[in-house]
């Protein structure tokens, strides 16, 4: 089996985002801050989508990979840029926005029920290095496609930047 490294080659963004559930019981506070990601990932998918036939505006959403860990849910985005993931924020149109409000009227109302929490990495070019060995392709690799690692260079060292 070939070895892989992520096909991308420009600058990045890298936010992760997940939640914590305080109040397990009390479904009827976390249930809609966990169901308003995937609603939020499928509109990004259907822009980039729409994007590559060019018939809409590319938002720069460049693939996610949601994980479930013991303090949550927690989904790994990759954007084009750290500005392209501040306009979807911001955008009036987008589903984000409404879901952001409905959080925080929820918070104020239940404090400490559920928390969320993110994480953003501006990433430049050539300062990023993955690997995919025997098949395993997840991330990165899935998001913006995976080329053999000899493109790169076999150690990691070669794949990262200059330091």
């Amino acid at each position: 089996m070939t070895n892989l490294t992520h096909a991308h080659t420009g600058g990045l963004a890298v936010f992760h985002i997940g939640m914590t559930i305080h109040r397990p019981l009390r479904v009827d506070l976390w249930w809609p801050v966990f169901t308003a990601m995937p609603r939020m990932l499928a509109e990004l998918e259907r822009n980039r989508a729409a994007a590559k036939r060019g018939e809409a505006e590319d938002m720069g959403f460049l693939g996610a990979h949601t994980l479930i860990g013991a303090s949550g849910p927690w989904v790994v985005q990759y954007w084009r840029s750290t500005d392209h993931l501040i306009d979807y924020a911001r955008n009036q149109d987008a589903v984000h926005l409404p879901a952001w409000r409905r959080f925080n009227q929820v918070a104020r109302a239940h404090p400490g029920a559920v928390g969320i929490w993110h994480e953003t990495f501006d990433v430049p070019a050539g300062h990023c290095e993955t690997f995919y060995g025997n098949g395993a392709l997840v991330g990165l690799g899935v998001a913006t496609g995976a080329v053999p690692v000899e493109r790169r260079g076999r150690a990691a060292r070669d794949r990262l930047g200059p330091t």
